[in-house]
Parts: structure tokens; sequence; C-alpha cells
């Protein structure tokens, strides 16, 4: 008879905001590999926390847990979770730091991998650093939520035959939390499907139309044709090189997607166009038609971009209405600071109703899934009505339903003349439609 490592039967949290629609019945058996798959918000997540331990159930419903010989063990020494919500993992701190870094300010207090500071790193470089820690604890069963996440093509591969190996050579047990069912690896036994949240139809994405998106108001550039414009950009951190003698420009009206392996550079490169890099400063680029350093200000320029990426995610640990992250979109700040007018809050909620999460306006930021997060931030992106739009892996966690409720968005968008699209992709397959340009950067020899 196979052995359950983890049962529970019926199992309801005493909390009620922590509850599944129904009590929890599951086996978890030995030698299972299992993934969990679901719409966003269909509490994939919630599941792992009730398996878990992590929310207290009704008396005479507990979590039994068999671990065998690590029966000795607790429970958190038996089960480790990873929670990707993209490259750096949950409630990361080096957000700024990655931004802002600079070799000689904060190389002291930086924790070093293989001689290189931790936070310059690639996704994939951070993802195999991340589990060669958890692995040396020797967990019984290790959950990684949302894995794939932020890595290229060669990287997603790697790290699906690293696991198999391990479950293969090391008698690792493994559950995968992923949002498609194209996510899942051969190496799944036991697929748990969840249903979808009882909330706004997802029917109603088809029905987007041009013409209710808000007309661009901008200006922006004094004529000039150019967005922006890059001369023989070169950005160094240390004895490492991220981007050497890059010339690009872009044209006003132009769709561009930007792609690369990890550490190829794609992330410094946004971050010198939307003012979050101080190595801008010592570069000849140009920003909607002025150099950089000739007057403006990091807000001058922030005003016209819309952007969203998987750092700002990390960043967005305010939980605060999810309107109210949405609204913090119009001052590009992190968290809202200036209460938006009931007109401008009418503006946050018609994004909101577009991206369908107009029923989630007033739910805390942090109590949303992954997934409705980063649907809060791409409303955030847009809600202003930006001239250039900066989408960094905007589909990151998110369903095919979202994910084609997104693209749609952003192709209705980009029927507007005016509007400068860059987005960066790891899949090419999702890009919209209305791309007229492509660049790829390598990795600097």
């Amino acid at each position: 008879m196979r052995r359950a490592v983890i049962h529970i039967e019926n199992g309801v949290p005493r909390h009620p905001e922590h509850r599944m629609p129904e009590p929890v019945t599951l086996d978890i058996y030995e030698g299972e590999q299992v993934a969990i798959v679901g719409p966003n918000g269909s509490g994939k997540t919630r599941l792992v926390e009730i398996l878990t331990g992590r929310w207290p159930l009704l008396y005479g419903n507990e979590v039994v847990y068999d671990f065998g010989e690590f029966n000795n063990r607790l429970v958190s020494e038996n089960i480790k979770v990873m929670t990707f919500r993209d490259s750096y993992g949950d409630s990361d701190t080096t957000y700024y730091l990655q931004q802002r870094w600079n070799q000689h300010d904060i190389a002291e207090d930086t924790p070093m991998v293989n001689g290189q500071p931790l936070i310059s790193l690639s996704s994939g470089e951070l993802r195999k650093y991340q589990l060669q820690r958890v692995l040396l604890s020797h967990p019984r069963l290790l959950i990684l939520d949302n894995p794939f996440i932020g890595l290229d093509t060669e990287a997603r591969q790697q790290l699906s035959d690293t696991l198999e190996r391990l479950i293969r050579e090391e008698g690792l047990q493994v559950m995968l939390v992923v949002s498609r069912e194209k996510d899942i690896p051969r190496f799944i036994t036991k697929t748990l499907s969840l249903l979808p949240r009882q909330g706004e139809s997802l029917a109603n994405a088809r029905k987007l139309r041009a013409s209710l998106l808000p007309s661009i108001t901008g200006g922006v550039g004094g004529g000039s044709p150019n967005i922006l414009k890059f001369n023989n950009v070169t950005i160094r951190y240390g004895q490492r090189t991220i981007l050497k003698d890059l010339s690009w420009t872009v044209h006003k009206g132009e769709h561009w997607a930007l792609s690369g392996p990890n550490g190829s550079g794609k992330s410094t490169l946004l971050s010198l166009v939307c003012a979050d890099n101080p190595q801008a400063y010592a570069c000849d680029i140009e920003l909607f038609g002025r150099r950089r350093g000739s007057g403006e200000s990091i807000w001058d320029i922030k005003r016209h971009i819309g952007y969203v990426s998987p750092e700002m995610h990390r960043a967005y640990q305010k939980d605060l209405p999810a309107i109210d992250i949405v609204a913090s979109g119009l001052h590009d700040s992190v968290g809202l600071y200036v209460r938006p007018r009931p007109e401008q809050r009418e503006v946050c909620l018609e994004w909101m109703q577009r991206f369908g999460i107009a029923d989630l306006a007033d739910r805390p930021f942090l109590h949303l899934s992954s997934g409705e997060q980063r649907l809060c931030l791409l409303a955030r992106a847009f809600v202003k009505s930006p001239d250039l739009l900066i989408l960094d892996e905007p589909f990151h966690g998110l369903d095919d339903e979202r994910r084609l409720r997104t693209t749609r968005i952003i192709e209705n968008y980009c029927t507007n003349p005016e509007v400068t699209l860059i987005i960066v992709s790891h899949y090419a397959d999702e890009l919209p439609a209305c791309i007229t340009h492509h660049l790829e950067l390598k990795k600097p020899c």
C-alpha cells in the first residue's frame, strides 16, 4: 500500500479569508510528482499554504504528514517552498540596489556568489543559486511556485532537466504551481486542476474596442521624431560588462520587441530608459529629443512612460487597496501619496475593468494572487495614457485567458500612431501582432 506523505480530509481553515471554495480532501503519495494548475485567482497558492500548515484548520481536520525516516524533523524542514514572483523570489529587498547599483558604493555589503555580487546575477544564474541553497537542507518535498517565469528557453529547459535528475537520482519529491498546462514538465505524474474564481466574466475581454481607449495627450520630444537614441552605450559593473557599444534609435510610433538570453542586459537597458540607472548620465543617451543630463528631472521623464516589470512587482510590498495601486501610476510612485480626484479614480476603475479585475478594486493588494497583482500593475502602466509603453515580461504568471486579454489591450492601445512600445518576452509566440521592430541582445564576450 502506498504511503501518503500528505493527507487531508475535509480541511477547512479557521479564518474564512483563507478558505477554498470547497473543503480540501487530498492525498499526496510517496513518489508522486505533482503539478497544481489553474487560472489566476483560483487558489493555487492558498492550497499550498493549507497543505504546508500555514493556516490552522478547524478542529479534527488537521493535515496529516508521514515523512517516513524523516518523521523526527519539523514539517518546515521536510517541506521547502520557493515562491518565484519573478527571478529573485518573494519579498525581495534588492530591487532598488539592483537598479541603482554602484560597485564602489555597496559591493562590501552585497552577498557574493562565485565571485559576483548577488544582485548582478541574471535570472537564470540566480534561480540555480536559490535551488542549490534550498537543496542543501535535504527537503523531503520541494514546492516551487511559478519556477519558470523570468527564464529564457535554455534556462527553463536546464531547470526542468535539473529537477528531473534530482527526482531520479536523489529521490526528491516535487510539487510545481503553474498557471498554464503548457508549463507542466514531463516528469509530473499527478495534476491538480483548480477552477476559476467567481468574478467578472473573461468573455468581456473580447469586447474591447480601440475607441474605448483614451487618446494620447503627450506631445513629447519637441517635434523630434526620436523617442530614444543610444550612441555607443557601454555599462559595466566592476569587471563585468552588461552592455557594450550599443547604438539604438526608437522613433515615435514604432513598436519594438526586445529579446535576448538571461544576463544579456535587457533589464539594464530598460533602467536606462526609465531613469532608474545613474550610469545613464555618463552615457550618450537621448530621451524624447533631449540628451540625458541636460536639465530634465527623473519625473519629467517618467510622466511620459507607462512601465511594468518583474523588478517593479517585487518592489510593491504596499498592502493598499488594489485601486490605489493602480492610481499610483498617475504619479509614478511606489505607493499612493496623493489621493486621486474622483474623475481620476473613475479612470482607474475603467482600466481595472478592461483587465478584468474591477471586482478586486477594494481588496488589499498583498491579499491578491501573484497573477492578479500583475494585472493591477499592468493597469497602473496604462492609467495615465503614456506616450511610451515599456512592458518587461508583462505576461509573467498570467493564465492563457488573461494573456489573451492583455495582448488585445496592448494591440488596441497601439493603434494610436503616437504610441511607442517596447516589450520584453522570453516567449516569442506571445508577442502582440503590432510589433514592427526587433532588437536582440547578446551576452558581451
